[in-house]
Parts: structure tokens; C-alpha cells; sequence
């Protein structure tokens, strides 16, 4: 059952997919169809799922689950990651691998592979303050407030030292 993700509890669960690249207008839209299309399909052992996605920067997908009305089960979240890895396919993105950074230069969102962000931050081209979004929140509230942070706040300051 697809909601408003603004509607959704703080803490509904979130899953941040990243792109390695920028979505298109077009390619926007779609996602953005297909998103609904799934959300109002996706099921818990046939039990409808409360959820919302919020798609931020033309590049990154999170869907958020309310868990006080049905808890994700194993094949409900298999059944998202499928459908992630649809996207992957249909637009020639990544959307899944975690070993890679995004970070904000100036209105800009850069993405590095986690080696070349350690060379820049020895380089000094990125600093504590450089803004880091952190795909490891949990729910929303997170979201709202650890998702887009200085690197020295986030998990990515053990880089830092």
C-alpha cells in the first residue's frame, strides 16, 4: 500500500539505494512510475506493506517501510532487492554496491569508489566538513538528520584520521 513518504512514521524502516550516476528527466519519471507500481504490490506473506520511496538528486532511491502495520519479512525484502536489481538492469546503473561514496561539491553530488575517496581525503580534496550522505540510517528519523552530513559526523570519518 503506497503512502506519502512525508506520512510515513520516523520510524519506518528505510533502504537508500545509489546510483553511480544521475538519473535523466525521463528515466526520473519512470522510476518513479514503476516505484508506485511496486510499492502498491509489494506484500509481507500476503499482507499489505504501508510504504513510501523518496527519490533525492536525481540519483538516490529510498524506500521506507512503516513496520507498525506489517514487519518486512525475507521474501518481502528479496522481492525489493529483485526489483532494485530490475532497475540496475533497465537503466545500466548501479544501485547496489556499498563500497562507493557520494559527497557533496558544491551544488553537485560526486561519486568515488571508497579507494579513490581515501586518496582524496589524503590529497586534503575532501575535509571533515565536506558533506557526506550516510546510506547506513536506519528509519526515517535518521534519514531526516545522519543522511546528509559533514564526514567527521558520519561513518566516514574514520577516514578522516
Amino acid at each position: 500500500m503506497l503512502v506519502d513518504f512525508n506520512e510515513l512514521p520516523d520510524t519506518s524502516r528505510v533502504w537508500i539505494y545509489q546510483a553511480n550516476r544521475s538519473f535523466t528527466k525521463e528515466e526520473l519519471e519512470e522510476i518513479q512510475e514503476k516505484l508506485e507500481v511496486f510499492i502498491n504490490q509489494w506484500t509481507a506473506h500476503g499482507a499489505d506493506l504501508k510504504a513510501g520511496f523518496d527519490i533525492k538528486y536525481k540519483r538516490f532511491i529510498t524506500i521506507a517501510l512503516d513496520q507498525d502495520l506489517n514487519q518486512a519479512t525475507g521474501c518481502s525484502i528479496d522481492a525489493s532487492v529483485h526489483f532494485i536489481q530490475k532497475l540496475e538492469n533497465d537503466y545500466k546503473v548501479d544501485l547496489m554496491d556499498k563500497m562507493n561514496v557520494s559527497y557533496k561539491q558544491g551544488e553537485f553530488v560526486a561519486y568515488k569508489s571508497l579507494t579513490d575517496f581515501r586518496k582524496m581525503v589524503k590529497n586534503r580534496s575532501v575535509s571533515p566538513n565536506t558533506i557526506v550522505f550516510n546510506n547506513l540510517v536506519t528509519n526515517i528519523a535518521e534519514y531526516k538528520t545522519d543522511w546528509e552530513v559533514p564526514a567527521k559526523d558520519s561513518w566516514h570519518n574514520r577516514f578522516l584520521n
